[in-house]
């Protein structure tokens, strides 16, 4: 993870439907919620009044109140977000990880404002919105890169799908009534093998995630590392698993077991036939996120999870 302060002069925005302002903002919202359509309003109002250009998805337009000096685009491209400066996202877990998907591809920073349930992913919660407008457009904010990993599938010696995570990659049983039957490898090396109900692969950003759900351990964003953490193994060792970030992990669907299904963050799929074999490595392209403030990763910790911490004092002076 490297962090690098805020561009002191951001290339200028890329209009596309009107607008001539400098700097250029591109907003992603879960338009399904009045929540978030209520906030999208108070962020556009407030980057507007201080000059920035807005720029949003026509079918999320359709469902906001917005001026017609928001400049609007068809489709969730690069091309989309080109000239802009930051991606603000408005939503939950789910559009949080959409956001990173343009992020990614684009190389354009995103701040998350989370208007779900937990929202590791996101730097500031539904009561900063002023908060959130006033760092914008002073640029009072820093640039985060947080691991990927890339993934390969393979059957019968071919790449049949490749693919990214920001948080995890799934290999999980399709039938409820039957185990998934693996071999786990790391580095070239097999691990052990068992039955299961599946294998979460991920970042240390993803370690809050499904991995943390199945029982892994709670890793630093900071640390670099890949995870391994089997879900519900019928088997004595089958405990998570926390390697070097140059590490190349596989897990192999046994033969004669069900076929099983990839998630990549929840979001894509593919189905793994029998005998495939799925590589996970460190990904060649971080995701890129804004933020407000320097907090430590262990007070998010405790107020994600409401953590007890009463009777702290601390270490004596």
């Amino acid at each position: 993870m490297t962090t690098q302060a805020a561009q002191e002069n951001p290339e200028p925005g890329t209009p596309a439907q009107g607008g001539d302002a400098e700097r250029t903002v591109f907003l992603l919202a879960h338009t399904g919620r009045p929540a978030a359509i209520r906030s999208a309003e108070l962020v556009v109002q407030g980057l507007l009044r201080n000059g920035l250009g807005v720029r949003v998805l026509a079918a999320e337009a359709a469902d906001l109140p917005l001026p017609p000096s928001v400049m609007t685009v068809t489709d969730a491209t690069p091309a989309a977000v080109e000239g802009c400066e930051l991606l603000i996202v408005l939503g939950g877990d789910g559009t949080l990880l959409r956001g990173a998907e343009i992020s990614r591809a684009s190389g354009v920073p995103m701040l998350g404002v989370n208007l779900g349930r937990v929202g590791f992913l996101a730097e500031a919660e539904r009561d900063d919105l002023d908060k959130v407008v006033d760092r914008v457009v002073t640029r009072a904010y820093q640039v985060e890169e947080r691991m990927t990993i890339d993934v390969l599938v393979h059957s019968n010696g071919d790449v049949v799908h490749s693919d990214w995570a920001l948080n995890e990659a799934a290999v999980q049983k399709v039938s409820p009534d039957r185990m998934l039957e693996v071999v786990l490898e790391i580095d070239g090396r097999p691990v052990t093998g068992f039955g299961c109900d599946g294998i979460v692969c991920a970042t240390p950003t993803g370690s809050t995630a499904y991995a943390f759900s199945a029982g892994g351990p709670v890793v630093w964003p900071e640390v670099e590392a890949l995870l391994m953490v089997p879900i519900s193994a019928h088997a004595l060792f089958a405990k998570p698993l926390v390697t070097s970030p140059t590490s190349v992990l596989a897990v192999e669907v046994q033969p004669h077991t069900p076929h099983g299904v990839l998630w990549c963050d929840g979001r894509r799929t593919v189905e793994l036939p029998a005998g495939a074999r799925v590589e996970v490595r460190r990904g060649a392209v971080p995701v890129r996120l804004a933020r407000l403030h320097q907090a430590s990763f262990t007070d998010r910790l405790v107020a994600k999870f409401a953590l007890p911490v009463q009777g702290w004092r601390g270490a004596p002076h």
